[in-house]
């Protein structure tokens, strides 16, 4: 299975209360699965990993055999593709974390930058989260 999600990390300050969302659809564009995680006192860097560790699990218990990520965060996107290095320490074991997520998932990865315009929905999830204060919000 074909899916392609939409993640984003969220933080009210930064440091600040944190939640991520992720909105999962399979090929033809249908939802697979919409979530928002609250995830406490956190940078918005961390929400933005903490958001793609979710997407990723969430990829796995849905039978991906392919997986296009999209996120409006310039610096996990690149740290990710390897563009940029991974200089701040907390985020480090974070990335680290992603890297042996997609290599056990087993599936094609790809990951890719897209203006926040275009990733709406999956900003509206990690804010509902934050919201609710709840370890998450499925809808």
């Amino acid at each position: 299975m074909k899916l392609e999600a939409f993640i984003d990390g969220s933080c009210f300050g930064n440091p600040g209360e944190a939640g991520c969302g992720i909105l999962l659809k399979n090929e033809d564009g249908s939802v697979v699965e919409s979530a928002g995680v609250y995830l406490g006192h956190a940078t918005n860097n961390v929400a933005e990993y903490q958001s793609l560790l979710h997407c990723l699990e969430l990829a796995v218990r849905h039978g991906a055999d392919s997986l296009a990520v999209y996120s409006d965060s310039e610096l996990l996107v690149n740290q990710v593709n390897g563009k940029y290095r991974v200089k701040k320490a907390h985020l480090m074991d974070l990335h680290e974390r992603v890297r042996r997520g997609i290599k056990k998932a087993a599936f094609e990865f790809s990951i890719q930058y897209i203006p926040r315009e275009q990733n709406r929905e999956a900003d509206r999830l990690a804010h509902k989260a934050i919201q609710a204060r709840s370890r998450a919000v499925h809808e």
